[in-house]
């Protein structure tokens, strides 16, 4: 499998500053793809969270299987973890996650009401990987364009603060990923997703992952997509040779690099239909199974 790592010197920055801000919030919103919902969460932004309440935000649900989306879901409201799945382009989002704000935060605004403070906005940060979507959805929180998107990492680049309404201000921060990956499956995972750099990851490799998950659990995808037969998909068929056969249904010959690339950007764009390449059933104690 592939070796992939990704940790810049301004993503240092960028965790560095996101630990300075962090007594300032009340809250920290992660936003993780509901794709890879369990790759796609920076372990660094719980370590600098400490005892902070944080509110997991699953965001490209329409990009995902909905069944498996309820199974994470399910999964983290398990782990006494608060979650919403949301499609950040849904006009009633800054009512969603206000709310689910405030019953997060009731006790410490209880709190503050007793003390006879005076009614102030919840202030939260907004935190996740590159490419996953936070400006999309900050906008919409915002409702103006105040954040810069694009469908690729590295678009936010510095830290800006940012008001919703009266009841919510927001703290934006550039996508960050992490020193070193669990596994380099997590990595894969990242990759798929478009969190790292399309030119820093081998993209052979990356297709083959994807080619060898989407024939054990979406077959018929494969083949509506890439007008593929029963005998394409023949479990004698090796994945390289399956991508050889795909590479020459795509009219690109033997130009499997470029295939390669066609097939991971297809699948990040629901090219190939609603999927998520996680399950909770293949967590154990150190993650994602390999």
């Amino acid at each position: 499998m592939a070796t992939i790592q990704w940790f810049p010197g301004h993503m240092a920055k960028a965790l560095r500053q996101i630990r300075e801000q962090m007594p300032l919030v009340d809250i920290v919103f992660e936003l993780v793809d509901a794709r890879v919902p369990y790759s796609s969460q920076n372990p660094e932004v719980a370590l600098a969270a400490g005892n902070k309440p944080r509110l997991l935000i699953m965001t490209k649900t329409d990009l995902a299987d909905r069944d498996r989306l309820q199974e994470w879901l399910a999964y983290f409201e398990e782990k006494g973890q608060p979650v919403l799945a949301l499609d950040s382009r849904k006009q009633n989002v800054a009512k969603i996650v206000t709310k689910k704000s405030k019953e997060i935060l009731q006790d410490k605004l209880a709190e503050e009401r007793a003390k006879g403070l005076k009614k102030r906005p919840i202030r939260a940060m907004c935190v996740g990987v590159p490419n996953v979507g936070k400006s999309t959805l900050l906008n919409h929180l915002v409702k103006k364009n105040v954040a810069q998107t694009g469908n690729r990492p590295g678009v936010t680049t510095g830290q800006q603060w940012l008001r919703s309404s009266a009841e919510l201000e927001l703290l934006d921060t550039p996508g960050v990923l992490w020193h070193k990956f669990a596994s380099q499956k997590q990595g894969v995972m990242l990759a798929l997703s478009g969190a790292i750099k399309d030119s820093l990851y081998p993209k052979d490799d990356v297709a083959l992952f994807a080619l060898k998950y989407l024939r054990l659990y979406q077959p018929e995808m494969l083949k509506k997509r890439y007008r593929l037969t029963d005998q394409d998909l023949a479990e004698k068929v090796s994945d390289p040779d399956l991508l050889l056969v795909i590479t020459q249904k795509m009219g690109f010959r033997d130009d499997y690099d470029r295939a390669s690339e066609r097939l991971i950007f297809d699948l990040r764009k629901g090219k190939l239909g609603p999927i998520t390449m996680e399950i909770p059933a293949d967590l154990n104690e150190d993650g994602i199974n390999e």
